[in-house]
């Protein structure tokens, strides 16, 4: 498959998936284009980040507004320290050795995973 293609299949299950569960970003662009492009951790995740500099999700975002199921507030407090805090880790991360941010990833990733299936 050619990387164009592969670049729409990981577009459309990020969206996909961002829609039905809230996640697309470090889920799954992240995994899917180290291991199916061969991008760097970096590049993966700098790649991720530019995506969602976008509004992206703009149309998922009126679906669940018009559903009341927003809490802006909520939105409006963590969008300050998020900008704050994804500055700060990307100035860190950049000069970071590829093998121990992958090695951090997927401990977070199996982190999470066995919460979600251990979980209530």
């Amino acid at each position: 498959m050619n990387e164009t293609f592969i670049l729409l299949l990981i577009g459309l299950a990020a969206g996909l998936l961002s829609g039905l569960l809230g996640i697309g970003g470090g889920i799954i662009i992240i995994p899917m284009l180290v291991g199916f492009l061969g991008y760097t951790q970096k590049e993966a995740q700098g790649t991720s980040i530019a995506l969602l500099l976008l509004p992206i999700g703009i149309l998922a975002v009126m679906n669940y507004h018009k559903a009341g199921l927003i809490n802006f507030k909520a939105v409006a407090f963590m969008v300050i320290t998020f900008v704050i805090g994804s500055y700060l880790s990307s100035k860190y991360v950049t000069s970071m050795p590829d093998a121990i941010l992958k090695k951090i990833f997927a401990v977070f990733l199996l982190a999470y995973a066995f919460k979600l299936l251990l979980g209530k």
